[in-house]
């Protein structure tokens, strides 16, 4: 009557052997370590890097508990944080500008438990320390790189359509565009309004000109702030990701602002550097008749540029005269994908809008035979990724970038060109910094109150059900390892209210268990052998635990599905805990009275 099949004993254990050992990650806590990383996103760690770290490090005389390579960089451990911080110094010093030395906390869990895929649970920014930015968009920047592009564009498109006009220029947020007589601008402004329709065109009010005032409408305004805030979360995302932060928080806050949580980041300086860090594609054309003249190259390349020219060197590492005119810039671009030229060799297809495609087809049509220079800026630092001869004029907007040294390469610039620009700049209008100490003494306050709240839970249990109380506790301790260990395999982050969460469910999973042990004692009240009361009981409260259970996890589903932030996390701990403690409460507390009564055929008495 009470005994369970050995495949239902086998699985009660594996799952708490499973618990433990997912549970364990979390009891080593973390130390301090240093990340290295390239700067420039097309540029991969490797091996080497990790030797130059390494050897900087005993050159310096600095003892590492370990140094590691991943795809976001090197990583090297170390025993406090006063060694931490003259590593950083000496790296930094010893690898120079290329690369981003940041400082940041490794879990201390054992290889071995690595090895198998146990990891902590990532914490938030109350528990493990870390930064936190406010970031304003400037929306009044958006706009005015919005209609410095429609200057351009209305310039180019008066020109197609063979429209005399005497200047365009942009005050603010608008365009003025003067004309010579009335006519003229009445066909300008139907030619315009026909062209670009987020324009709102009205007459100059100047008595001595004739001119348009073209600014963008309402909606239109609209529609560039929220690309703008949406493409800079984009951006900021991509970034956040050189810093080897463990589940950082980026989220929009109203109309203008970005909250970023860095759980981990101890260098806030290192993190300004790297979110305000711009990334964009210029394509300019090459100084043919510098090139061809070895004279000026040779003083070029000695310093003494040419005017309105600048110097670089190709991925060959021959030098390369650039103009300084910028004929199109990657704002124009809508998608970039990383694929194959007609040579199977890894390229960038890159697409871009209307107006760019338009720009680029009169670019090339007006420079067939001369060389195209295709730059990524980063950081201040302009690449010149390929620099091609131009055969044809391209038209449809399609475009083409070779010179790619690997496939991953490609990738890593299709990746920057979709999201590797702020659209508009960003203002720290608020930053906090919540140190690794306190983040440990908030740690420490959560998981004592855990600890007490369960011990005076197992004391009440112990005391009024006896053995039962017994298996209750054991059934309840269980229930912990499962939710904890289901946490880390999907490496939730863990904050102050999870902690609560947590603290509640243990609290919430101990009323099955009351609910069972009381059914048990009703059906010994009436008379019911021993057994029977423990059949019944198990089966009769099972119906009434199910219903609890799934108004509480309908509950929590709505606090997950509505609720932000804090909120879906402690939704998520309570969701977890309710289907951990259907388990625990109703499985292994009777797999445990089983084993201990179920052997029994002539059962008198049961202590509960």
């Amino acid at each position: 009557m009470n005994r369970y099949p050995l495949w239902k004993y086998v699985l009660v254990a594996l799952a708490v052997v499973i618990g433990l050992l997912y549970t364990l990650p979390n009891l080593f806590g973390e130390v301090p370590a240093v990340q290295v990383s390239p700067v420039r996103t097309t540029e991969k760690p490797d091996m080497a890097l990790m030797q130059r770290v390494d050897g900087a490090l005993k050159q310096s005389g600095i003892v590492s508990s370990g140094i590691m390579l991943d795809e976001h960089g090197v990583k090297a451990r170390f025993a406090d944080t006063d060694t931490q911080i003259k590593a950083k110094d000496i790296l930094q010093s010893s690898l120079g500008t290329d690369y981003t030395v940041a400082l940041n906390l490794l879990p201390a869990s054992p290889a071995w438990l690595t090895s198998i895929g146990a990891l902590p649970m990532y914490l938030g920014l109350d528990l493990r320390g870390g930064v936190y930015f406010l970031m304003q968009v400037d929306m009044a920047k958006a706009l005015e790189k919005s209609a410095e592009r429609y200057q351009g564009d209305i310039r180019t498109l008066l020109r197609e359509k063979k429209i005399r006009y005497t200047g365009v220029a942009r005050d603010g947020n608008t365009v003025t565009i003067q004309f010579s007589d009335a006519a003229t601008r009445d066909q300008a402004r139907q030619v315009i309004e026909a062209a670009y329709a987020d324009l709102q065109l009205v007459d100059g009010t100047a008595t001595d000109s004739v001119s348009l005032v073209a600014s963008l409408k309402e909606t239109a305004k609209t529609k560039t702030q929220e690309y703008a805030l949406q493409q800079n979360l984009t951006t900021l995302r991509n970034r956040v990701n050189e810093l080897g932060v463990a589940e950082p928080v980026i989220q929009q806050q109203g109309v203008d602002r970005v909250v970023v949580q860095l759980p981990g980041v101890q260098d806030t300086a290192k993190a300004k550097e790297i979110l305000g860090r711009t990334a964009t594609l210029e394509i300019r054309m090459v100084d043919e008749e510098a090139m061809q003249d070895p004279t000026r190259l040779q003083s070029a390349a000695s310093g003494q540029v040419p005017y309105g020219d600048e110097l670089y060197s190709e991925r060959n590492g021959r030098p390369i005269l650039v103009k300084k005119t910028v004929v199109l810039t990657g704002d124009y671009i809508t998608d970039a994908q990383p694929g194959f030229d007609s040579n199977s060799q890894a390229a960038v297809h890159v697409n871009l809008d209307g107006r760019g495609a338009r720009i680029f087809r009169d670019i090339t049509r007006d420079n067939v035979g001369k060389r195209m220079a295709i730059l990524l800026i980063e950081k201040g630092k302009a690449e010149v990724i390929t620099a091609p001869v131009i055969r044809e004029e391209i038209g449809g907007g399609r475009v083409q970038i070779t010179g790619m040294d690997s496939v991953q390469e490609s990738k890593d610039i299709a990746l920057l060109l979709r999201a590797g620009a702020l659209a508009a700049p960003m203002d720290i209008v608020e930053e906090r910094t919540v140190g690794p100490s306190m983040g440990a003494d908030n740690i420490a306050k959560g998981f004592h109150s855990n600890l007490w709240g369960f011990m005076a839970v197992a004391t009440f249990m112990i005391f009024y059900y006896r053995i039962f109380g017994i298996f209750s506790v054991l059934a309840l301790t269980a229930n912990g390892l499962f939710l904890i260990a289901l946490l880390s395999m999907w490496q939730a982050t863990l904050t102050l209210p999870g902690m609560a969460g947590i603290a509640l469910t243990l609290g919430m999973a101990i009323d099955a268990n009351v609910l069972i042990n009381e059914r048990i004692r009703e059906e010994l009240r009436h008379g019911n052998s021993p057994q029977a009361a423990i059949a019944a009981g198990f089966d009769r409260a099972f119906s009434t635990i199910l219903d609890s259970n799934v108004t509480t996890f309908i509950a929590g589903m709505a606090l997950f599905w509505l609720g932000s932030g804090p909120v879906r996390g402690f939704a998520m701990v309570l969701c977890l805990g309710i289907l951990t403690s259907m388990f625990s409460a109703v499985t292994v507390s009777r797999a445990l009275v089983n084993l201990t009564y179920g052997r029994k055929a002539r059962l008198t008495k049961v202590a509960i």
